[in-house]
């Protein structure tokens, strides 16, 4: 996957010029705005950045991270204050940008269409190192997409452990099988009991958002 979104990288945000998505993007970007005021925020998976110029506009500091190099190219060259934005490689399932009994100076975090990627499996194990890179208290915000019938590229097939695939086709033709889940908000308050509370949900019609703060 980390291969087929680095491949993906100059076409990626076309997914979000679909005119019937525009008010909910819209929305998404108005909220996200008002969400990090004065916040040193940690995000995992950050990709082109679509997200940065609303997100990061009243953020104290930003840290993006991304596997991939190709994307955060695409992400530097949009109109940001790079005063405050740093952006760094890294692995979101091995995030070591706070040393182990360190302080961590990232009081929120972000990750946006990235959650629907992890496997089952690693759900609990991801949020738990991502956790552990954030300060007490921390607010966490999850932001990905549901599934639309009709609209949402169809799941193509489901492996043993229950995880979901979808197949998608770059404009040199070339087709990728991508891990793509869906999770529920009892899913999530299951992963989530022991960790976090304030936890708010928001369903739109094509994307949903978790905001949550750790213990």
């Amino acid at each position: 996957m980390p291969r087929y979104y680095a491949q993906r990288a100059r076409e990626y945000e076309q997914v979000f010029d679909r005119p019937h998505r525009q008010p909910n993007i819209a929305a998404i970007k108005r909220w996200l705005g008002e969400q990090f005021t004065d916040r040193q925020v940690l995000e995992v998976a950050t990709g082109t950045g679509f997200w940065l110029p609303a997100a990061t506009a009243r953020a104290l500091s930003w840290q993006c991270t991304d596997i991939n190099a190709e994307v955060l190219e695409v992400a530097k060259a949009k109109p940001l204050d790079f005063t405050k934005l740093s952006f760094r490689l890294a692995d979101a399932y091995a995030l070591d940008l706070v040393p182990a009994g360190s302080p961590s100076p990232f009081d929120a975090a972000f990750a946006g269409l990235w959650f629907s990627h992890v496997p089952l499996q690693r759900r609990a194990s991801w949020l738990a190192q991502l956790h552990a890179q954030l300060a007490p208290g921390a607010v966490v915000i999850l932001m990905d997409n549901r599934f639309v019938a009709g609209d949402s590229t169809p799941i193509s097939r489901v492996d043993a452990e229950g995880n979901g695939y979808q197949v998608r086709s770059l404009s040199d033709g070339s087709q990728h099988e991508v891990l793509k889940n869906f999770p529920t908000l009892e899913q999530l308050q299951v992963l989530l009991a022991s960790q976090a509370r304030d936890i708010e949900w928001q369903e739109l019609d094509y994307f949903w958002t978790l905001k949550y703060r750790l213990h």
